[in-house]
């Protein structure tokens, strides 16, 4: 991005994963401040809690729910989504709407992405080389279903060129003679 911006970008979300929430608040940062809205969106996974509580109740029976881990799991998740918004608001150092949900994060993004003009997601995969590898699969899948242009970013150095794999090897073609025979020859009797 060069800072001069596009002018047709005004709504911009930024994904705020885990592990790579620095590099996409970064790459917002260079955003032309004048007009452009940012979102920041982060997700807790939403099957946690549900299956502690699943064990909890299985293993302890039904006991008081002051004592159901699933509820504090929750309650932890909710709080540091909370913190983690928070430092990436700080880190912005912009205005900025937060938005904070449970569930699936590659489909609440893409449902949050309906209303952006870009989508910042960062790689989360093997940094190590360039690749399909680098990838995990909720980024791969918010690529592949994201309903407005994406800036996919790397959270750290960009892996040399030389470490592109190498390009899948083919055999080689059958000679055109071989391809066709064409039809048998007419039998004589």
């Amino acid at each position: 991005m060069t800072g001069n911006g596009d002018p047709t970008i005004s709504s911009v979300l930024v994904w705020v994963g885990d592990r790579t929430w620095r590099a996409c608040v970064d790459a917002a940062r260079r955003l032309p401040p004048d007009g452009t809205r940012i979102t920041l969106i982060h997700v807790t996974e939403g099957e946690s809690p549900d299956a502690v509580h699943g064990a909890y109740l299985g293993l302890m029976g039904r006991r008081p729910a002051d004592r159901d881990p699933g509820a504090r799991i929750t309650e932890y998740a909710l709080s540091s989504a909370a913190e983690l918004l928070e430092a990436a608001a700080l880190r912005l150092g912009r205005p900025c709407e937060r938005i904070a949900r449970q569930g699936r994060p590659e489909h609440e993004v893409v449902r949050a992405a309906a209303d952006a003009d870009l989508l910042i997601v960062a790689r989360d995969g093997d940094q190590s080389r360039l690749g399909p590898k680098s990838l995990g699969k909720e980024p791969r899948f918010v690529v592949d279903h994201a309903p407005c242009p994406v800036l996919l970013i790397w959270p750290g150095p960009t892996p040399d060129v030389g470490t592109l794999p190498p390009a899948p090897r083919h055999q080689d073609p059958p000679h055109p003679a071989q391809k066709h025979p064409g039809p048998p020859p007419p039998h004589r009797a």
